[in-house]
């Protein structure tokens, strides 16, 4: 039994763990430790106050893939409400269908009884998106964003390659080796409305099977569903890779992309036997694990493989 999770998931591992240790499932723990990141407003990149998108509006995306079955629930640009986790899981299970966004998906968080989150940006977040925007705008021009005709002009001067990807990766393994793997994020800072990253597509980002493992992953999305990392990186490993050969892979795989934009990529993964690891296109990123019998989870450093960053 284990718990991996990238960095930022540390105030909900213990819990997640807890779970395990009472015999829980690997699903249950995965949304147990995700709906405390999403719940913490000091992690901007995922849940309440999340960073917005550049009409100053939180949109959240999520995904959730049973291993057991590759059952999967996803949802995206979920608006008013913080967990994204859990209507996502909602989808997997009461739903046949995999992915909702927009108006289907807040109708269905609605009709499903989760509470509304009427403001999901705090004051000062609000500011700093506002900030953000001044360099180009006046505070006019700022009021009348929603009405604009020339949005993509000014996502293009408002983004920040350095800001723009945070992400909480989970995988759990429970007592009868079933794997999970649960994705949320607020996507990309000052995105174009409705913009879509890994984290809500399976495949991209998230990837689960009990026969050979999982992968997770945060960076810039657009990047992973082009390279299809999360399910590749599986894929790799049922073609008999290791678990550091197949997650080198999948990063190989991202380096050889082409195109206009490319920046910083990392992802998370175990293999069936509960082996982790976790690799980074950059210096300085960690991931945590905990197991049952550990008191409290340990960080690790990723192992680097370096993407030459392109922007633009």
């Amino acid at each position: 039994m284990i718990v991996v999770a990238s960095s930022n998931g540390r105030i909900g591992i213990e819990a997640a763990t807890q779970i395990l240790r009472q015999g829980g499932t690997a699903v249950d723990a995965v949304e147990v430790g995700i709906r405390l990141v999403e719940a913490n407003p000091e992690d901007h990149t995922v849940g309440y106050n999340g960073y917005p998108n550049i009409l100053g509006e939180v949109e959240l995306d999520a995904s959730v893939m049973n291993g057991r079955t590759l059952e999967s629930g996803a949802v995206g640009a979920l608006k008013g409400y913080t967990h994204a986790i859990t209507v996502a899981r909602q989808v997997m299970e009461k739903l046949p269908h995999v992915l909702l966004v927009g108006d289907g998906a807040n109708r269905f968080a609605a009709e499903m009884g989760n509470p509304v989150q009427p403001e999901m940006l705090l004051p000062e977040t609000r500011t700093v998106w506002a900030n953000r925007l001044r360099p180009d705008m006046n505070d006019a021009d700022i009021e009348a964003i929603a009405e604009r005709t020339d949005l993509a002009r000014w996502v293009e001067l408002a983004t920040d390659p350095e800001r723009a990807k945070g992400t909480v990766n989970f995988i759990a393994q429970d007592k009868d080796g079933n794997i999970c793997t649960g994705v949320s994020t607020s996507g990309w800072a000052w995105k174009y409305p409705g913009r879509l990253g890994d984290s809500p597509i399976i495949g991209a980002g998230n990837y689960a099977d009990n026969r050979y493992g999982a992968a997770a992953c945060t960076g810039m999305g657009e990047m992973a569903i082009r390279a299809s990392t999360a399910h590749s990186l599986v894929f790799y490993m049922k073609m008999g890779l290791s678990l550091a050969e197949a997650c080198e892979r999948a990063m190989i795989d991202l380096r050889d992309l082409g195109g206009r934009f490319i920046s910083v990529m990392n992802l998370v993964a175990i293999d069936k036997a509960g082996n982790h690891a976790g690799f980074s296109s950059v210096n300085g990123r960690s991931y945590i694990y905990q197991t049952p019998n550990m008191p409290e989870c340990e960080e690790l450093p990723r192992t680097v493989i370096p993407i030459p960053p392109r922007w633009g």
